[in-house]
């Protein structure tokens, strides 16, 4: 793929990441997370509060954190798919703070920085911080803070 993908294409982009996440990361389907937005800069990611429940009827901590990781992994997965480069993508560290209860269906909400898209479109290592923020309804419940890292491959 390269950097001149049609925004047409998006939304097979975004299935190609559902997919991807159901296959690798087997929790992602239980919890029916899915990328539902993106226009090359910003993704939007949802999942449904019914399997994510705790016994506050709120989402569980441990779901908004998965949300969160894979919406910050999922941003940096498809700017790897527009750079036209593959690689490893890890988390390498993280930081979230739980700012209200999840009420109703998460929504999370994440930007493409400038910052780390030269070493990405050469298919160099790269590292990128990248800001998740998770709403219910207009509601901010969660901020996630993760550097992520693009490794490429091997050999």
């Amino acid at each position: 793929m390269s950097k001149h993908m049609d925004p047409q294409d998006y939304p097979e982009l975004l299935e190609r990441l559902r997919r991807t996440w159901h296959d690798a990361i087997p929790v992602s389907e239980f919890m029916a997370i899915r990328p539902s937005a993106f226009d090359g800069r910003s993704l939007t990611v949802e999942a449904p509060l019914a399997p994510n429940i705790n016994l506050h009827q709120t989402m569980f901590a441990g779901s908004i954190y998965t949300l969160m990781t894979l919406s910050g992994w999922g941003m940096l997965w498809l700017q790897q798919q527009l750079a036209g480069v593959s690689g490893d993508i890890v988390l390498a560290d993280a930081h979230i703070r739980y700012l209200a209860p999840v009420t109703g269906n998460p929504l999370a909400k994440v930007a493409w920085p400038e910052a780390g898209q030269a070493a990405l479109s050469q298919g160099r290592k790269a590292k990128v911080k990248l800001e998740v923020e998770l709403f219910s309804a207009d509601t901010l419940c969660a901020r996630f803070s993760g550097l992520y890292v693009s490794l490429p491959p091997k050999g």
